[in-house]
């Protein structure tokens, strides 16, 4: 990724992203575990406090091995495809024998996997959080008004439009002066179509500062999430 400066009012960024306690850490956005090494240079980062950096490290393993073993069809790190995803598992026998529990066969032997959803909420609220605060300069440690998540395969016709769809720039005011959204707009840096792309077909982000801050994600593209403070 390239490297976007930031001409904001710091007085937004200088608390905790997700809880207004201290700045003593930094934390990426996304979390490097959906990531493939080697990882891109300049990763997004915000600051954080050291409950909230590591409080989650678990629930965020969870979920990337989630989404591979999905993809794959299997808990079994030998049929795994991400090599670091593999590794955990690997080193993680507790992981693989939860995740294996969850797998399930259909009559038509298609195979899917239960996920643990408040494991899964908790993980993409707080990456969505980050990403207002990187991109727009918006704390928003409350709950959203919405926060929605699904296989991106669930999406069909105008849902999937709509979710991928930049919105028309007449509805959506610009972010704030400064903003690396506002940098990225007036630049065109790392945009594909209004999103932000970390990782090609592991990670991409959209944050829109509209009547409402929306920020959308997806992970491998495979699990798509909207997070809407109204």
């Amino acid at each position: 990724m390239q490297s976007v400066e930031f001409y904001g009012d710091k007085r937004q960024i200088a608390a905790c992203a997700f809880c207004g306690a201290g700045t003593e850490t930094r934390d990426h956005v996304p979390s490097r575990v959906f990531l493939d090494e080697p990882h891109p240079a300049n990763l997004p980062h915000v600051a954080a406090c050291a409950d909230c950096n590591q409080g989650l490290s678990l629930d965020e393993q969870y979920l990337a091995c989630l989404i591979e073993c999905t993809l794959c069809g299997s808990a079994n790190a030998a049929d795994l495809r991400r090599d670091k995803i593999r590794r955990t598992l690997e080193e993680s026998a507790l992981l693989a024998r939860r995740l294996e529990q969850a797998r399930r066969v259909g009559a038509d032997g298609a195979i899917s996997f239960i996920p643990e959803p408040d494991r899964v909420r908790r993980v993409l609220l707080k990456l969505a959080q980050g990403h207002a605060v990187y991109e727009l300069n918006e704390p928003v440690r409350h709950d959203p008004s919405s926060l929605r998540f699904a296989p991106l395969s669930t999406l069909i016709n105008d849902d999937r439009f709509s979710f991928e769809a930049q919105p028309e720039p007449e509805l959506a005011p610009w972010p704030e002066v400064g903003s690396r959204a506002m940098v990225r707009m007036v630049e065109g840096q790392d945009l594909q179509e209004g999103w932000v792309v970390v990782q090609p077909g592991r990670y991409r982000y959209m944050a829109v500062a509209e009547r409402s801050t929306i920020i959308r994600l997806v992970i491998s593209e495979y699990l798509g999430c909207e997070a809407v403070w109204a």
